[in-house]
């Protein structure tokens, strides 16, 4: 079976990845999904994701946004349910996947997410000219190292001493 991940760089160690094939989800909305939790915890994520599901919190959308309606702090935005669902259901995986390698679920960082065009389906019955929205998704996760130097300036900070 051929490599399909766009990711060189991966470290079998302290990194898990997982990979939603033809999803019907849209990839615009994939996109700004995708570029919003880059690089962000995935407790985080999670949360930010839940909120964009119950419509507690926006997406800042900074690409696809012509016509798109501004929201508080963030400019245009909007609430992309679907997508949101999509991407927290492949972010359980992943989350799993790690937990079955053996890392510590709490130190998750998500360094690689992207999303990609699939092949175009068509719709069954009478809308037989339109086609699909499908998107592969893509995402890896590295464990976070937490030196000790770190804890215990944060403990200094928070006022607990050694």
């Amino acid at each position: 079976m051929a490599n399909r991940y766009s990711t060189k760089d991966y470290n079998k160690e302290n990194m898990a990845r997982a990979l939603g094939i033809s999803l019907p989800i849209s990839f615009k909305q994939s996109i700004e999904i995708c570029n919003f939790i880059r690089n962000k915890d995935v407790i985080y994520a999670k949360g930010v994701l839940s909120e964009v599901i119950d419509h507690k919190r926006a997406i800042p959308f900074k690409r696809f946004n012509k016509g798109v309606g501004h929201k508080k702090r963030i400019g245009a935005g909007r609430y992309p349910k679907k997508a949101s669902m999509g991407i927290l259901n492949l972010i359980n995986h992943v989350e799993a996947n790690a937990q079955f390698k053996g890392l510590n679920t709490a130190n998750l960082v998500i360094t690689h997410i992207n999303a990609n065009k699939a092949s175009k389906v068509m719709h069954f019955g009478r809308k037989r000219s339109r086609e699909a929205k499908r998107t592969n998704i893509e995402i890896t996760v590295q464990e976070k190292r937490v030196d000790k130097k770190s804890e215990d300036k944060e403990k200094v900070v928070k006022g607990i001493k050694k």
